[in-house]
C-alpha cells in the first residue's frame, strides 16, 4: 500500500453521467486510506450537484455560480489540499485498477520528477497524444498546414511515431490524468488563471521544468479518454462555423506572447496569416468549395480580432 497521501481535484461541468463510472474506477484503483476527493462544479445545466451528492459524498465539494474555466476553477482547490500528492483528473478519464498505485511508487521513487502523465487511450483503445513537445509558433504552422513533413528536423507538438512504452521526460503531458507533487504547487503554483480553457498545462509545465523539475510520461498504466464531453454541451465554446475553437485561439495567443514574447507573437501571426493563405489555395485548388475557403478567412478574421480584443495578447477576454 502506497504511504502519500492524495488530494484528486475533479472539475466538472455537464457530465453527471460520468460522475459514477469515474468515481467507481477511482475506487477500484485506490490503495491509500488517505486519498480525499475535492470537487468544483462549474455551473452546470444538468444534474451534476444531485449526482455528486450521490456518487461521492465525501468529497469536498464547490459550487461556481458561473463557469469560470478548467484552470481558474482548480486553482479554487489549491488552498485545500493536504496531501503529498495532488491528481487532476477530468470526469471523462477512467483509471485502470494499478493507475494509482503505479504512479505514486513512481513519485516516491523519483523526487526530481515534478509532474507525471500517463499513457491516454480512447473507447476503442487507441492511443492518444500523451507526450508532448512544447508548441512553438513554428511548429503549430507546420502541423496546421500539413507541411511538417519538409521539416523533419522541428519537433512536433505529438510525434506518435514511437513505441509509447518507455518511460521518458518530455515537456508536457495532458491535463486529464495530472499528477502533481504537492511542493510543486506550493513554489511554483497551479495554473495561470488567464487560461480559460485550453493551454493551461502547457503553461504549467514549462514553469515546472524551468523550476528545475522533470516532466515524465510514464507507459506502465493506462487511462481511457474519451475527451470533449464538457465542450459538447457548450455551444459558446464554438464559433459559428463550428469549426473555429476561439478560446483555443486566444490561449495560444496568450501563451505565445507570455513564453516568445512581443517578437515570437508578431511571427505567430504572420505565420497564422500564411497558413490561412496556404489552406485556401489548398481548397481552391482541390474544388473543396466556398465553405473551406471561407473557414480560412474566418480563422484568421477570430485571430486577429482576438488580437486586439486581448490587448496584444496581454489579458484574456473572460
Amino acid at each position: 500500500m502506497v504511504s502519500a497521501d492524495l488530494d484528486v481535484l475533479v472539475v466538472n461541468y455537464n457530465t453527471a453521467s460520468l460522475l459514477q463510472p469515474m468515481f467507481n474506477a477511482l475506487r477500484q484503483s485506490n490503495d491509500t486510506q488517505r486519498t480525499r476527493y475535492l470537487v468544483v462544479d462549474n455551473a452546470s445545466a444538468d444534474n451534476s450537484l444531485e449526482r455528486l451528492a450521490s456518487v461521492c459524498p465525501e468529497a469536498l465539494q464547490l459550487a461556481n455560480h458561473t463557469n469560470v474555466g478548467f484552470g481558474r476553477a482548480n486553482n479554487q482547490l489549491v488552498e485545500h489540499l493536504q496531501g503529498k500528492y495532488a491528481l487532476l483528473l477530468n470526469t471523462d478519464a477512467f483509471v485502470a485498477a494499478d493507475t494509482l498505485s503505479k504512479t505514486l511508487e513512481y513519485m516516491e521513487a523519483h523526487p526530481d520528477c515534478g509532474v507525471l502523465g500517463v499513457r491516454l487511450v480512447g473507447r476503442e483503445g487507441d492511443l492518444q497524444p500523451s507526450c508532448r513537445y512544447f508548441p512553438t509558433p513554428l511548429n503549430v504552422f507546420l502541423a496546421r498546414t500539413g507541411l511538417e513533413r519538409f521539416f523533419p528536423g522541428v519537433k512536433k507538438v505529438d510525434d506518435m511515431t514511437w513505441d509509447h512504452d518507455s518511460v521518458r521526460e518530455c515537456d508536457w503531458v495532458p491535463g486529464c490524468y495530472y499528477l502533481i507533487r504537492r511542493e510543486v504547487i506550493d513554489k511554483v503554483g497551479l495554473f495561470d488563471p488567464r487560461y480559460f480553457l485550453y493551454y493551461e498545462e502547457v503553461d504549467h509545465c514549462k514553469r515546472v521544468k524551468q523550476a528545475g523539475w522533470k516532466v515524465v510520461y510514464y507507459p506502465h498504466t493506462t487511462v481511457v479518454h474519451i475527451g470533449g464531453e464538457s465542450a459538447k454541451s457548450v455551444d459558446e465554446l464554438n464559433t459559428a462555423s463550428r469549426q473555429i475553437p476561439k478560446l483555443q485561439i486566444e490561449s495560444e495567443l496568450l501563451y505565445f506572447r507570455k513564453h516568445h514574447g512581443l517578437s515570437g507573437l508578431a511571427g505567430h501571426m504572420l505565420l497564422v496569416s500564411l497558413g490561412d493563405l496556404i489552406l485556401a489555395l489548398k481548397a481552391l485548388l482541390k474544388g473543396r468549395g466556398r465553405a473551406a475557403i471561407g473557414a480560412c478567412w474566418q480563422h484568421a478574421r477570430v485571430t486577429w480580432a482576438l488580437l486586439g480584443e486581448t490587448k496584444l495578447a496581454t489579458q484574456p477576454t473572460r
